[in-house]
């Protein structure tokens, strides 16, 4: 089913993208309504590199029985695939999400925990933090974005783009000392992180390996993990553990400098942690939000994007002050791998209608979902370029009443 988007992008050299068609963006277009407020759209397009396919959920937030949110396998340090995470959370349609750290080559021996870069909140409850921007997984992010950088539904029901950053303490009656981290698989040099029932069973021993700057690093020596439940201190280890962590017990695992200040905690203690995530942006809770990053902001692309490295890609948009927004995935059959460059997805993001835009994970990543009318689970649209369906660590789920 096929069906092309009937306007032009006059973008200039910056984004080579040009969105097949020739009428205005207002023109009656060929879509497929998948729920009420929630409509499929597929459309060619020829990148520079070659000629490439999209696929386009368009989410209406004026419509109350609509509502976006994360999608995500009940762990931060889990993956799965993008139709089994929307099937299981009743999803009308969905993406995938953010980068993830899918791979250790560089620290043999050690579990990729599957953990995103960026922060993430579902439902409003805070799930984990970012980790610092030396350490993502990801590509190099472009000129002033950071892994702090979201793009969220706050509890007016307005998408928008934000950046988030953590904050949080550890209370003993010695004194308060700051937390570095939150469910995060890796922690800045020197600092004490905090795990939770969120993260799952995985190994903490990846928080501490890499620096601030270099992934690739070795990991620390220095390390110490402290486990408190009800408020007091239960278990001490030199060596970041594994296993679930009950929805009573926070573990604190310190390198460096964070080690060691662990290290004067006692069985017994008294400890308190708090932690959150802070709005650079918005004074408005947030429903749900996850990382990623920004390539369009009030209806400019950003400077420095890459305009040379084309990949089939997953992105957002964002319209009407936030009322309405596109999920958007590039195919990967071979006949339209070459897919597009960044700077390419900032224009034909902006010639959808978007005045924000931010990018998710691409590659084998890339996956669109959506239900056909009258159907009780989704399909995937588009063409992953693996096989099977890669499982990933987050996305974006459609959600939709009748």
């Amino acid at each position: 089913m096929r069906s092309a988007l009937t306007f032009l992008t006059a973008f200039g050299a910056l984004a080579g993208a040009a969105l097949v068609g020739a009428a205005p963006a207002s023109s009656a277009q060929s879509s497929t309504s998948i729920a009420p407020g929630v409509t499929y759209r597929e459309f060619d397009i020829q990148g520079a590199k070659g000629p490439t396919h999209a696929h386009v959920i368009t989410v209406d937030l004026r419509d109350r029985r609509v509502r976006l949110g994360l999608l995500y396998p009940g762990a931060v340090a889990a993956r799965a695939p993008v139709s089994q995470l929307a099937d299981a959370q009743g999803a009308v349609a969905g993406v995938n999400g953010d980068f993830f750290n899918i791979t250790e080559t560089q620290h043999p021996g050690v579990e990729a925990t599957g953990s995103t870069d960026g922060p993430a909140i579902a439902n409003g409850h805070v799930l984990k933090a970012a980790v610092p921007d030396g350490q993502r997984f990801g590509p190099a992010l472009p000129p002033g974005t950071s892994t702090r950088d979201v793009l969220g539904v706050g509890v007016d029901r307005r998408a928008r783009l934000d950046a988030l950053s953590l904050t949080g303490s550890i209370r003993t009656p010695e004194g308060r000392l700051p937390l570095g981290g939150l469910n995060q698989y890796a922690l800045p040099v020197d600092s004490i992180g905090a795990y939770t029932s969120d993260w799952g069973s995985v190994s903490r021993v990846r928080a501490t390996c890499g620096t601030d700057t270099n992934r690739a690093a070795p990991c620390s020596t220095d390390t110490y993990e402290v486990t408190v439940r009800r408020g007091r201190v239960v278990a001490t280890s030199d060596t970041p553990g594994q296993g679930a962590i009950a929805a009573d017990t926070t573990v604190l695992v310190g390198r460096e400098e964070g080690a060691q200040k662990l290290r004067k905690f006692f069985k017994g203690e008294r400890v308190k942690v708090a932690h959150g995530l802070v709005a650079a942006h918005s004074r408005i809770p947030y429903s749900f939000a996850l990382g990623g990053y920004p390539v369009l902001r009030d209806g400019r692309p950003l400077a420095g994007l890459d305009d040379a490295t084309a990949a089939v890609r997953t992105a957002v948009g964002i319209a009407d002050g936030g009322k309405r927004v596109f999920l958007f995935a590039l195919d990967g059959a071979p006949a339209y791998r070459t897919g597009l460059t960044i700077a390419e997805v900032a224009g034909a993001m902006r010639s959808l209608g978007s005045t924000d835009a931010f990018s998710l994970d691409g590659g084998g990543s890339t996956t669109l979902v959506a239900r056909t009318p009258g159907a009780s689970a989704v399909t995937v649209r588009n063409h992953p370029s693996v096989d099977p369906e890669r499982p990933v660590a987050n996305g974006i789920g459609a959600f939709s009443r009748r």
